[in-house]
């Protein structure tokens, strides 16, 4: 069984695509942007803090399709200054400390929004299907 889940976001009708899918034991978690419950796009200027906004978004979106981060097995890390990486870093083992996924990251030329310095995309399988 297919179950999206949805951030609210009114770009996803209009793309096409979910926050986050999960069919069985697996669940996928779009790029996701550092954008502040207001609309606005969080810590400007901070890779750090966007990048720990990501991964509060992204966990959000674990917990509304019935996953925990304990079963996150992989992060991409998408940034648009790779030198920048250690702050990115420093936020994902904040965040992953225990758990310590398969990881990657990388540089890409820009997203969507040019304040954006990083999204983040996660991969979770839970241990038995839930």
């Amino acid at each position: 069984m297919r179950q999206l889940i949805s951030s609210g976001s009114p770009l996803e009708p209009e793309i096409g695509f979910s926050r986050a899918v999960r069919i069985g034991n697996t669940l996928a978690v779009s790029g996701t942007a550092p954008i502040a419950e207001n609309g606005a796009v969080s810590s400007p200027g901070s890779v750090y803090g966007q990048t720990k906004r990501c991964l509060e978004i992204a966990s959000k979106a674990i917990r509304d399709g019935g996953f925990a981060v304990a079963d996150v097995i992989r992060t991409r890390v998408m940034l648009t200054d790779v030198s920048k990486w250690k702050e990115a870093a420093q936020a994902h083992g904040e965040f992953f400390a225990g758990v310590r996924p398969a990881c990657t990251f990388v540089e890409v030329s820009r997203f969507i929004d040019s304040e954006w310095l990083v999204e983040v995309e996660l991969d979770c399988v839970a241990e038995t299907n839930i």
